[in-house]
Formats: C-alpha cells, sequence, structure tokens
C-alpha cells in the first residue's frame, strides 16, 4: 500500500513540471524570436512534448504568451470589452483602462518589465511590438478603423508604449505623477484620431 501511495505521490508533479517546461520553453522562444515567428508546434518541439498538450494547457498562442509573460488578463477579453461599445469614445476607454490596470500595484509589473526591456534590447522590443500589434492594437483597429488598419494600430500603438515608458519607466516630471484623468483627458483624442479619424494631408 505505500508503494501505491508513494506512486501516486510520484505522478502529481507531472502536470505541473510540463506546464513549467513549455512556459521556460515559450519564454525562451517569444524572447529570441518575437511574437509572430512563434508557433504552438514550435514551442512543443522545444518543451519536449505533443502540440495537443500544448493546446490542453493553454489554448492558443495569445493564452500562452498571456501565461509565460505573467500577464493578469488576456488581450482577447480586454479588447472585447473595450469594443463592446460604440466606436466613438474608444479612444477613453483604451487610454483609461490601460491606466487603471498599469497602475494597480504589482498587477501588471511583468508587462512594464517587458516595455522596460524594450528600451534597449531589440528582441524584447521586436515581442512587445508584434504582440500590441497583433493581439491588442490590431484587433482593435480591424474592427473600428474606416481604412488602413495596420497603420493606425502601429502609431496608436506608438503613443501607447511611450506613454508607458515616459509615466514608468522613464518617469518624466509632470508626468509620473500627474492625475489619469488629466491624461486621459490628453491622450484619449489622440488615439481616437489615430483609431478612427482622418489621415494624411488629403483623408485619406
Amino acid at each position: 500500500m505505500s508503494g501505491t501511495g508513494q506512486n501516486r505521490t510520484g505522478r502529481r508533479p507531472g502536470p505541473t513540471r510540463t506546464r513549467g517546461a513549455i512556459l521556460d520553453a515559450a519564454r525562451a522562444a517569444f524572447a529570441t524570436r518575437g511574437y509572430d515567428a512563434v508557433s504552438i508546434r514550435g514551442v512543443a518541439r522545444e518543451a519536449g512534448v505533443d502540440p495537443a498538450l500544448v493546446h490542453r494547457f493553454f489554448g492558443s498562442k495569445e493564452q500562452l504568451f498571456v501565461a509565460a509573460m505573467q500577464l493578469p488578463i488576456a488581450p482577447g477579453a480586454f479588447v472585447d470589452a473595450l469594443l463592446a461599445e460604440e466606436v466613438d469614445g474608444l479612444g477613453e476607454r483604451l487610454v483609461r483602462t490601460l491606466l487603471t490596470l498599469w497602475d494597480t500595484p504589482g498587477a501588471f509589473a511583468p508587462f512594464l518589465a517587458l516595455i522596460r526591456g524594450a528600451v534597449d534590447n531589440e528582441a524584447a522590443a521586436t515581442m512587445l511590438r508584434e504582440f500590441l500589434t497583433s493581439e491588442v492594437l490590431g484587433r482593435i483597429a480591424a474592427a473600428a478603423a474606416p481604412d488602413r488598419p495596420e497603420f493606425r494600430a502601429s502609431i496608436a500603438g506608438s503613443q501607447i508604449v511611450g506613454l508607458a515608458v515616459a509615466r514608468y519607466i522613464v518617469r518624466v516630471p509632470g508626468l509620473a505623477l500627474a492625475d489619469p484623468a488629466d491624461i486621459v483627458a490628453a491622450v484619449a483624442p489622440t488615439i481616437q484620431r489615430y483609431l478612427t479619424g482622418p489621415l494624411g494631408s488629403d483623408g485619406a
């Protein structure tokens, strides 16, 4: 009986160790190859497991990235919530929601660490840029933008990443301690224009 009990005890850490191996492989893959070039199959191969097991644990590449980067929310749910209301006010909702998340003590520390790393590490910058474009702003622009969604997502992303760097990493005086409502009032109209307004001198 004791042998049976020991066998059961020995089997319990299996899924935990497997999940950990997948996350380790995913972190390494995202860090070296960015977001777009990483696949579930590639992570499974590096972790020494079947791709079906990665899908069973994490579901999708987006969810695998969320787990590997220890993000507190999945971008899909975040984007769906933003798009649930009218396009008018999208910029305000986006900036306000991001500031609320970023200002939550400890909640977004891993994501801010990723932004910090992107400042002087090209691999981290590529991973962050591709993730934001593919899974966050790309989805928003695809649903809300009247034209040129990829370009709109890129310029909106530059503004949002710049805001995060200036407020939380570089801590620019005035911005670092500014009231979130003031930041929303100043930045949101620009994000709204980037996402839904006219682009270029001819409005195209």
